[in-house]
């Protein structure tokens, strides 16, 4: 967003996406053999693998990322910033951060005992990752697990589930937990209500998840 004609505000948001990358993704969608991502890494599970072509113009993505005893198959981290500003970049203000962090595992099952337990961990690591001050808006836990079935009270506890933490009150942003379990070869996914990245692991839809950032934007925006 620029300055209006008039010399009013405007909102910027600064993230890990340019124009290129938009660019290179449409070409990589067009044709995958035209370009190669050297920074990013591949997965010997298909699905995993392709669910990283979903995330990698957002994400920076890791494999076999161990944390507090816990491995996951795949590890994401998105990073934004906007701000204000009146009429030039150097008067700006309202600067704001706010960033996931993506977990995906892929088990053989899964039970709410699991997805309970991930919750926790959730809580343990915004204690240590999360800084709170002025400038921090939202810091976003999201842990997608791959499983073979989906069982009922899995499915009940996932679409239930809403976890969201004040930092002083709001004065220093908040953190949320998301949590998505999908059945890939059965073409089922359950996802709790703020869990955006979720489209991503739709691969049975024939639309790739484009707009994914600018959902995540949109809800910075709020």
């Amino acid at each position: 967003m620029t300055p209006d004609a008039n010399g009013g505000e405007s909102g910027q948001i600064e993230t890990g996406t340019t124009d290129a990358d938009a660019d290179d993704a449409s070409d990589a969608a067009a044709d995958p053999d035209t370009a190669t991502y050297p920074d990013v890494p591949d997965w010997d599970d298909e699905y995993i693998d392709r669910v990283s072509d979903r995330l990698l113009f957002n994400y920076d993505l890791d494999r076999d990322r161990h944390v507090r005893g816990e491995r996951f198959t795949l590890y994401g981290e998105l990073h934004i910033e906007s701000h204000k500003q009146f009429f030039h970049e150097a008067l700006s203000y309202g600067h704001h951060e706010s960033g996931e962090h993506l977990f995906v595992r892929r088990a053989d099952r899964t039970d709410v005992a699991e997805l309970e337990r991930l919750v926790d961990l959730a809580h343990a690591l915004a204690d240590e990752w999360i800084e709170p001050n002025e400038e921090h808006y939202s810091t976003e836990f999201t842990f997608a697990i791959a499983t073979d079935t989906i069982d009922a009270d899995t499915k009940s506890f996932v679409e239930g589930f809403t976890d969201r933490t004040l930092l002083k009150y709001g004065y220093h942003g908040h953190y949320e937990i998301n949590l998505v379990v999908v059945a890939p070869d059965h073409e089922e996914l359950v996802a709790s209500r703020n869990a955006d990245v979720a489209n991503a692991f739709r691969l049975w839809d024939d639309d790739t998840p484009t707009g994914l950032l600018e959902r995540l934007v949109a809800r910075v925006r709020r």
